[in-house]
């Protein structure tokens, strides 16, 4: 009978947070010339700043990738499940931990983001890796994780895109891919039983709108990230409360509380 509590390498998983960390931190002392492309969206011209910092976080999304499906494999149940479902958070969260790495300087807030980045990074391999069995009595538990540091992750996203001043048209497609992912993957851990794509869709156009609503807006980067996590999370929940056949005056409830304390509480610290 096959063992439900099937243990993680720790080797693999040392190896891949391990070199991920370091790609980050040997990106800060290497220097190469930056190369700036221009391009036209819709009419308008855009200049894209191709660095070192572009390189690292292309390897590193692509290293996360093949990472997470290295360790995902090593799973007895593997077979059972989809191993690119196990891709999305990893990576995400990959990439979204660089931002502190690249912007902080060095000093005590720099090496905080970074033992916390390897730490979500952490979190979110090992829950993966046990849900690849939902027979495995960790479960309940891998899933809450997932859910909390993924919504997590994209409140960090959100906040540094802000915090930096990017461009509207940049900050719209990573809204729109972070909400949307993060929206996929919450969806299947509550109903893994089926692929929400058209509500993780629906979610992302929604989040990706309404960040450029807020963008010209005068707050602060940490009621833009409340603001767009709450609305998130709202809409993620009230999908998933309908699909588990819930009325939807019952489904909207705890959404909506969440939503409005969370917005009101982003205008509140604006």
């Amino acid at each position: 009978m096959e063992k439900s509590n099937h243990f993680l390498p720790v080797e693999r998983l040392s190896t891949l947070v391990a070199v991920i960390l370091l790609a980050y931190t040997l990106a800060r002392f290497i220097s190469i010339p930056d190369q700036v492309f221009t391009i036209q969206v819709f009419g308008i011209y855009m200049d894209i700043n191709f660095n070192i910092r572009t390189l690292i976080v292309l390897l590193v999304v692509a290293l996360t990738i093949s990472g997470t499906d290295w360790l995902i494999r090593n799973h007895p149940s593997i077979k059972k499940s989809n191993p690119i479902k196990h891709w999305f958070l990893p990576s995400l969260t990959a990439w979204v931990i660089g931002f502190p790495l690249f912007m902080l300087p060095l000093g005590p807030y720099w090496w905080t983001s970074f033992f916390l980045g390897g730490l979500l990074l952490t979190i979110v391999l090992i829950s993966e890796y046990i849900t690849v069995n939902p027979q495995d009595f960790r479960q309940p538990i891998a899933t809450a994780l997932l859910t909390a540091v993924s919504f997590a992750i994209y409140l960090i996203l959100c906040f540094f895109v802000h915090y930096v001043g990017a461009r509207l048209i940049l900050i719209l497609p990573a809204i729109f891919l972070a909400s949307g992912l993060v929206s996929l993957r919450t969806l299947n851990l509550r109903l893994p039983e089926r692929w929400s794509f058209s509500e993780a869709g629906i979610i992302a156009l929604i989040s990706s709108q309404f960040a450029a609503g807020l963008h010209y807006w005068p707050i602060s980067a940490f009621s833009y990230g409340l603001s767009l996590l709450g609305l998130t999370y709202a809409i993620c929940t009230f999908f998933a409360n309908l699909a588990e056949s819930e009325s939807i005056r019952k489904a909207i409830i705890e959404p909506g509380l969440v939503a409005l304390l969370m917005i009101g509480f982003a205008y509140w610290y604006r």
